[in-house]
């Protein structure tokens, strides 16, 4: 960001907060999609059924922990490309 004004480093800024957020909710929305069409097939009551819920919270988990794994990978193959070792080892 050097040779950027102030005022354009604040607008750049907020450029990028607005991308990260519409990403986030692009994956959160994904998320919720999944994990409904995955999990509920019973539409004669408004409550989730039991075997309903326990699928919706199975399929978040792994969902987060996908998330998490990838996360720690990409990481670590940046560490490597480079030369540095990865983070938390």
């Amino acid at each position: 960001m050097d040779g950027l004004t102030a005022a354009e480093t604040r607008d750049l800024e907020q450029r990028l907060q607005k991308h990260q957020m519409k990403q986030f909710l692009g994956l959160f929305s994904n998320l919720v999609d999944h994990c409904f069409m995955s999990c509920v097939d019973d539409f004669t009551s408004k409550a989730l059924s039991g075997r309903e819920t326990g699928c919706v919270s199975r399929c978040v988990q792994k969902h987060m922990a996908l998330s998490q794994r990838l996360s720690e990978r990409f990481q670590e193959h940046n560490a490597q490309m480079s030369g540095q070792a990865p983070p938390g080892r």
